[in-house]
């Protein structure tokens, strides 16, 4: 188990970026066709191709799933990865021609310090082509990928990842990028919301505050870089066999680790949606409390995946807010503290 979405067998993850212009792009793709759905709870998304993820509209696999920065320009990424599986002969028969079946969301990271002067060119299509092309089991988090120019109210954000087992055996795991308008830490100090969830110090080990000042101050973009720079767009996978109908829910109950990580979540400024996908290879003795286990379990894995994001972000020149690591260093060899 590397603590990444692709502990769930047969998905990689790839990631490509452009420091220049402080955005990048995250593509899952899968060895065969993902069945997946879609849930979004936040007031302002990007979205390509999401409505046939529906549980009531006929397709019922996917060739890949994209999160990209560019805000709406991002939405490119997606067909950059579409033409790049359809070269390498993969996607939905139609006749004689194969059409890859590519849904994405985008996170609006225009005004992030980046040069976003690119001129006539998109370089979006591009970035989903090489995120693609690095596809892996092992992949960086923190300002990577679609993580790059990611920002929370109070630090850089990033891309995250975690996973976990079900007692059945099934593997579940999270891929977020973390651009929230709300916070991922408690008050002015280190500790992160996603505390009561983490497993062996995978974001510094600092559990919850004996007590934490400012707590009860909500904070969000409004105090820090600007109205409408949010979206935190995320996947769940597990090698579970669920339905679109089960996936559908699975992705309804990981919006759960949003609110148990950032604070104020799923407002009217961020477009906040969770993908739900399945490689269906572990069959279910008990389907309704698999479900509802795995379902917990998403939102757990992803409130873990939120907090590692902001952890691991490094900084960057240009950069418009300071990193979680930089702000709480110690001295060598100590490790952050509280």
């Amino acid at each position: 188990m590397l603590n990444l979405i692709t502990d769930v067998p047969g998905l990689l993850v790839g990631n490509a970026e452009d420091a220049r212009l402080k955005s990048g792009v995250t593509v899952l793709v899968p060895d065969a066709p993902l069945r997946a759905s879609v849930a979004v709870l936040g007031g302002a998304p990007g979205t390509r191709d999401t409505t046939l993820l529906e549980p009531e509209f006929t397709v019922d696999a996917v060739d890949a799933l994209v999160l990209s920065g560019g805000s709406a320009f991002g939405l490119d990424a997606a067909s950059g990865v579409q033409m790049a599986l359809r070269a390498a002969g993969r996607g939905f028969a139609v006749g004689p021609v194969r059409v890859p079946i590519v849904p994405g969301a985008i996170l609006f990271d225009l005004a992030n310090g980046g040069d976003k002067d690119w001129g006539d060119g998109n370089p979006y299509g591009a970035l989903g082509r090489q995120a693609l092309g690095a596809a892996a089991r092992d992949f960086p988090l923190g300002s990577a990928g679609a993580g790059t120019g990611c920002t929370t109210a109070t630090f850089k954000g990033g891309l995250g990842s975690a996973s976990a087992r079900l007692s059945n055996g099934a593997t579940v795991g999270a891929l977020v990028a973390v651009n929230a308008l709300g916070s991922a830490t408690m008050g002015e100090g280190p500790h992160f919301w996603a505390a009561p969830f983490e497993r062996e110090r995978e974001f510094g080990g600092l559990g919850l505050p004996v007590r934490a000042d400012g707590l009860d101050r909500i904070r969000t973009k409004f105090d820090a870089v600007r109205e409408g720079a949010n979206t935190t767009i995320g996947i769940v996978a597990t090698d579970l066999d669920l339905t679109k109908a089960e996936l559908k829910r699975l992705a309804v109950m990981a919006h759960d680790g949003y609110a148990r990580a950032l604070w104020p979540s799923h407002t009217a400024l961020d477009g906040d949606l969770v993908f739900a996908a399945s490689t269906a290879r572990v069959k279910s003795a008990e389907p309704m409390a698999d479900a509802i286990e795995a379902g917990a379990t998403a939102a757990a894995v992803m409130s873990r995946a939120i907090a590692r994001a902001v952890f691991a972000a490094t900084r960057a020149p240009g950069d418009v807010l300071p990193t979680w690591a930089e702000t709480f260093a110690a001295p060598a060899g100590r490790g952050p503290q509280p």
